[in-house]
Order: structure tokens, then sequence, then C-alpha cells
């Protein structure tokens, strides 16, 4: 079975291990992620995400420029194994050659600093993807659940930050970074913004969008997962979820010990529910590997065979499984990229 995973933090992960002068690469680790564990479970496409911290820098641009360094030298080290991709054509051209396909991404739409230029320079640098917010309102929106704002350590241009409630939607900024995003052809992800932030863009896009990690929140009460609302209107746009692995996101009741235990069985039951309310084409995978920790029955990407077992006993047809691990995104790669 092949897999296409709509979001990981494994880039982001080496640049803080390489930061405390420890060694650490993607061809294989002890993370969730590494390239020999993907070609195990045979995967077609993962996307990279270049998160940033803003409670971590103060200059979120030069965070981005650190790590697509890494990005880039790590895709060629390992171009035997893997290669960048920024259209579709080039995912099918990786899988003729062999190859696994590094779709990259942007987690923290404040690394635009206010400036829309950026979002050109993101392109050019072969970002297909941004989500607005991460957990701090910035320029461009508000998040679904606000870290604390006296972590934040950027504070963006013409915003007094503080007064900023995450119950609101996108800036004016915003808006203008959303109709900039579908011109260039970086796709606007909405993991992580506010419900009025997700109207707003669903309100306004004229492409299809996506959330690339995210649950359904009529199973477990986290603003992070979608309401059912918002799952049909990603799905009424032609966009696509990719279910969440975490496990605070998965149920609300922890173990015996306080814990949020990630079970299989919880993944699989959060993809049932959004294929029933969005229809079969709006859900994949949206793993957060390696920006994720806690007990998990999928440890890493090499037990995906788990989660392919689990879906079967939620009723999925072996086709229907496919649509979900890697087909629907495929064919919104297919329109978009």
């Amino acid at each position: 079975m092949k897999i296409i995973d709509m979001h990981c933090d494994t880039i982001s992960r080496i640049y803080q291990e390489r930061r405390q002068h420890k060694n650490a690469n993607l061809r294989k680790n002890s993370f969730q992620i590494d390239l020999m564990k993907m070609k195990s479970s045979h995967y077609l496409l993962q996307n990279f995400a270049l998160f940033i911290d803003l409670s971590e820098t103060a200059q979120p641009f030069e965070t981005f420029c650190h790590q697509l360094f890494i990005f880039q030298e790590e895709m060629t080290k390992n171009q035997d194994m893997i290669s960048p991709v920024t259209s579709y054509s080039e995912i099918i051209e990786n899988e003729r050659q062999g190859k696994l396909s590094a779709l990259l991404t942007l987690e923290e739409g404040e690394a635009c600093c206010g400036n829309l230029e950026h979002l050109q320079d993101f392109y050019n640098f072969g970002v297909r993807m941004m989500t607005f917010t991460w957990n701090f309102p910035n320029s461009l929106g508000s998040p679904s659940e606000p870290a604390p704002l006296h972590l934040l350590k950027y504070h963006p241009k013409n915003q007094q930050t503080p007064h900023i409630k995450h119950d609101k939607g996108l800036t004016t900024f915003g808006k203008e970074c959303l109709m900039t995003m579908e011109t260039l052809g970086i796709i606007p992800d909405v993991s992580h913004l506010s419900d009025q932030g997700i109207q707003d863009v669903c309100r306004l896009a004229k492409k299809p969008f996506c959330a690339s990690h995210s649950n359904a929140r009529s199973l477990c009460h986290r603003g992070r997962n979608l309401p059912d609302e918002l799952i049909r209107g990603i799905a009424e746009h032609g966009g696509i979820i990719g279910a969440n692995y975490y496990g605070p996101f998965l149920s609300d009741s922890p173990d015996s010990n306080n814990c949020y235990v990630s079970r299989v069985q919880d993944i699989a039951r959060h993809i049932r529910h959004i294929a029933d309310i969005g229809g079969i084409s709006c859900i994949g995978l949206g793993s957060d590997f390696d920006g994720i920790d806690g007990k998990m029955e999928l440890e890493n990407c090499s037990k995906m065979e788990l989660l392919q077992t689990e879906l079967k006993n939620y009723g999925f047809h072996e086709s229907e499984i496919e649509q979900i691990f890697y087909q629907n995104v495929m064919n919104f790669y297919r329109e978009l990229l």
C-alpha cells in the first residue's frame, strides 16, 4: 500500500538536535520518520514542514532559512532515495525512478514577517503549502488553541499582539496572503487556524485548500480539531483533511496514568467520522510525526500496516483505504501543483 503523509516535523527536529550539537540526519535515525523506515512502508510522498515556534525566535524568516538549508542538504545527501517535488509530474517521475518524494511546507505564516514578497520567496524555494498560524496570534490571523502570549518573542508588525483574541478570523493581511498564495500556487493549510479563520478561508478561497493534520472535534473536544460544519466546508471546496495521530487530539479520555495514548483504533475512528461527514474523497493522512510525543501504537512510520488493518475493521474496503492512504492526496496535488 502506497502512503502519502501531509505533515511531519522531521526537518525541524533535525534542526533542533543540531542546535544542541547532536548528530541527526534524515536517512536513518531514532525519530518517527527516516528514509529507511519510509522505504520499508512503501511511502510515495512525505510533506516535510519547516516549523517556526515564535516563542523560540524573534527572527522567523531567518529561522525558516536555517531549516531550509537542512532540507536542501538532506535532499542532496540522499538523492539516491528521495527527491524534492514542486509539481505533480515530478511525483510521477520520482515514482517511476523508484524514489520517494518530498514536498516542502511551512508551518507558521508569520515567517512572512508582514511582507507579501516573502511568499514569492517561499515559492521560489520550493514551498507548496503553508499554515496561516501555529499556536500564537500573528499578523495573518488567530490560532485555534493559543499558547500563552508572554512566551511570544516575535511581535508582528502593526499588531498589538496581547489584544488579539483567538476567536477572530483572518486579518486583512491574512486575506491578502490567501489571495497571493492561490495566485502563486502555495496551498493554504488551515490546521491550527481558528474556526472563524477557517470560515473566512471557506468564504474567500477560489481554489481547494487543506487541513494537513487535523481531526474531528465531535469525537475529541479540542479546539485544534474541526467541527462537522468545517469538515463539510473544506470538503465542499474540494479540499482534504489529514488525520492527526496525536493522542490528545484523538480522545478526550486519558488512561489510568492520566496520559493520552495514541491508539490506532482512535485514528481509524476519526477517519471514519470525517469520511462520513465530508465524503471519502476528503480524507487523507497527516501524522504530525516528529512533532508529537507520548505513548503511541503507531510508534513510527514503519508501522502503518496497523492502521491499514484497523481501517478494514471500521468497514473500509481496500479501494477506499487506498484513497485514504494516498489516492485522495494525489488527486488533490494533481489539481493544485
